[in-house]
């Protein structure tokens, strides 16, 4: 039997699957489920039970939450990056290191063909199959979801009369969650006016006192949680797991997809958006005008591209070379509050805090010009547009 590695969740679309792969293209199916830190210990053997359980001949765990940050959060983080002003990415940044990990294991075993369970209306299929190509242009893609048009109810059926009965209910929603957040689909974001309600979301409020926290920032890297450093990584990990508590982060997002349609997810991302929002306001204390102008330009392009699955595109190196050295003083504490559902950013402390120059406090006090070389500024300002209305002056 010739092999494909399987792209695998454990949910329905990839349960299917393997399934299909095994039954009906008669395909040795090997499950790789790669963890960009949606899946904990608990979560990983009971994914792995599910494809034996399925009929995989072999499964394996691949664990790259530290090259996932080091490749691509950091760089969302000094970008700033909300594509639409709204979304952290959650989901689709993280789709070219599962697709690269998983060409990486198709490799190592050997294996014909690969497959992964997007359908052929979103946007994973043009992150996966595109990595895949240019990675592996050798290894055949198959598609089962895709290429048969099925629904999810389709699947349904499909499963349940190859004697697979899990309690499918559970499948009304389409949840994907990863360190950076987790998106949520269903039948309400096929609509236009629909809100998800509150039980399609994974976390759910727990706490309702607020409680104050400090996040504290190194050239642009969180490194700290209430005077605690550790690793980015763990301490995105120990914000989301006080964060969600308040049930932070829930929003919908609608963008336009690769393929040209509008999409619509929702999605709940409390780390990362307090994470963004505080590094965000730390850089407005510490960078130039012209250094925030134009790294909001190139952090709107840089998330642009990574949202489309051009991650090797030689441009998103040099962008990543530009914000890693727009970070040099990004340092100091963020503090914030969480509450019930939303989050304030109080303000920052650094040593490189440009309100505290000295020149003036905005306002109030200037010391460093005089009222009449302030009306001389003012004066010579205005000078294009006065010459402009002189010349033009119906317009």
């Amino acid at each position: 039997m010739k092999k494909v590695v399987l792209a695998f969740s454990g949910g329905l679309d990839t349960s299917f699957c393997v399934k299909y792969l095994k039954n009906d293209l008669n395909l040795q199916v090997h499950s790789c489920l790669v963890n960009t830190g949606g899946f904990n210990e608990e979560d990983l053997k009971s994914v792995a039970k599910k494809a034996y359980d399925l009929g995989v001949s072999s499964h394996v765990n691949k664990n790259i939450l530290s090259e996932y940050y080091n490749k691509a959060i950091k760089f969302m983080v000094f970008g700033n990056i909300l594509k639409n002003n709204t979304y952290p990415l959650s989901v689709s940044a993280e789709r070219v290191f599962q697709a690269i990990e998983v060409i990486n294991y198709a490799k190592e075993i050997g294996a014909k063909y690969i497959a992964h369970g997007s359908t052929g209306a979103g946007n994973d299929q043009v992150r996966f199959d595109g990595i895949f190509q240019i990675l592996a242009p050798e290894i055949e893609i198959i598609t089962p979801i895709r290429d048969l048009k099925l629904s999810r109810q389709a699947e349904i059926e499909y499963l349940k009369n190859a004697g697979v009965d899990y309690p499918w209910e559970q499948a009304k929603y389409s949840i994907n969650k990863g360190i950076w957040g987790t998106s949520v689909g269903g039948v309400e974001t096929l609509t236009s006016d629909k809100s998800l309600p509150e039980n399609a979301y994974p976390s759910q409020l727990e706490k309702t006192e607020p409680i104050n926290v400090k996040l504290h920032f190194e050239k642009g890297e969180f490194v700290g949680l209430n005077g605690v450093f550790d690793n980015p990584v763990t301490n995105i990990l120990m914000l989301e797991a006080l964060a969600s508590k308040y049930a932070i982060g829930r929003d919908i997002h609608v963008g336009d997809t690769i393929i040209g349609i509008k999409g619509r997810v929702g999605f709940e991302a409390a780390a990362a958006l307090i994470i963004i929002k505080s590094h965000h306001t730390l850089e407005k204390h510490v960078l130039s005008k012209w250094q925030q102008y134009w790294k909001e330009q190139l952090g709107n392009w840089y998330g642009m591209l990574l949202h489309e699955g051009q991650y090797f595109d030689p441009v998103m190196r040099n962008i990543e070379a530009f914000l890693t050295d727009s970070q040099k003083t990004v340092t100091g504490e963020v503090l914030v509050t969480l509450k019930p559902y939303h989050f304030n950013v109080n303000g920052i402390t650094s040593k490189h805090d440009l309100m505290k120059s000295g020149f003036g406090a905005y306002g109030e006090t200037n010391k460093a010009w005089t009222a009449d070389e302030a009306k001389g500024f003012i004066k010579i300002l205005g000078n294009a547009n006065k010459i402009y209305h002189h010349i033009n002056p119906e317009l």
